[in-house]
């Protein structure tokens, strides 16, 4: 038992077998389908392949932001228990959920004087996140306490890389991030985009490459531009996706033959509902620790 709490939202993208494993605690994000409300709750309500089957069918998708009030719903034990939290946020940069955090740590720490609730824009999203989650477990299993580790992530949050790619441009056109025209073009010419996330926390398409096989290969070498050692690197890397395993499991099976020395097997999970409104089927994102993100 540990005395304080680590949290996330459920858009860390990591299963419910590993939340629990790590003792870290996530709060859901609301989300509709077809105007039905539902949470997005790690793939236990609807499975993930039912949610991408019925995106791909044209089902209508909506997200909405955790209020103050939720936040505050979910705090409470914690600090009721007498422990303090530290909360991270999903980017800034994608939205503006960090705000009703604050609203809520206000009213609690007024509610419960001595106890603080520590919030950080991880300016990460999906398993980005979650690999971020991960090694701030490792850290407060190894005795680092809530204060110094919340210093810890702010200095270090941007070395958390980010790479996607999509092979279906349509959601992206739908929202915004790709114009119709060019979208349009992509879609007849085989053009899978390579985007990251930048500094600030947003999503920017980076480069066009033609073909999946090419972007496979490229987003691999992205990793070994960017990460810790180049190949020698020696961290934990996780992917994540949005029903299309099979191009997930590639770009891992070459992740494990150029990076000998990685710390365990790629760890692949689905992106959850959340990020998945907005990004559609055919996405792939790739995470590793390196040297800090720029613009």
């Amino acid at each position: 038992m540990h005395n304080y709490v680590l949290s996330c939202g459920s858009t860390a993208d990591l299963t419910p077998q590993h939340f629990a494993d790590r003792d870290i605690s996530y709060i859901c994000y609301p989300f509709e389908l077809d105007g039905k409300p539902y949470r997005d709750d790690l793939g236990q309500t609807i499975p993930y392949d039912q949610f991408y089957a019925a995106m791909a069918a044209g089902a209508e998708t909506k997200t909405a932001q955790i209020n103050a009030y939720e936040f505050e719903e979910y705090f409470e034990p914690f600090l009721k228990d007498r422990k303090d939290v530290l909360h991270l946020c999903l980017s800034s940069g994608i939205t503006g959920v960090i705000n009703s955090a604050r609203m809520a740590k206000e009213t609690l720490e007024d509610k419960y004087p001595g106890r603080r609730i520590y919030l950080v824009d991880s300016l990460a999203a999906s398993s980005g996140c979650g690999l971020l989650m991960d090694r701030l477990a490792d850290l407060r299993d190894s005795g680092m306490d809530i204060g110094t580790l919340c210093e810890w992530t702010e200095r270090n949050k941007l070395r958390v890389h980010h790479w996607f790619f999509s092979t279906d441009l349509s959601f992206y056109i739908k929202g915004g991030r790709i114009s119709k025209t060019a979208g349009a073009v992509g879609s007849m010419l085989g053009i899978c985009p390579l985007l990251n996330v930048s500094a600030d926390g947003k999503l920017v398409p980076r480069e066009k490459i033609r073909s999946k096989k090419r972007v496979i290969q490229a987003i691999v070498d992205k990793m070994e531009q960017y990460a810790d050692g180049g190949t020698d690197y020696s961290g934990k890397c996780c992917l994540s996706h949005s029903g299309c395993y099979a191009d997930a499991r590639q770009v891992a099976d070459l992740v494990e033959a150029r990076f000998p020395k990685l710390d365990g097997p790629a760890e692949i999970n689905s992106i959850g509902t959340t990020i998945g409104c907005h990004t559609g089927p055919g996405t792939v994102a790739l995470f590793f620790w390196g040297t800090a993100r720029g613009d």
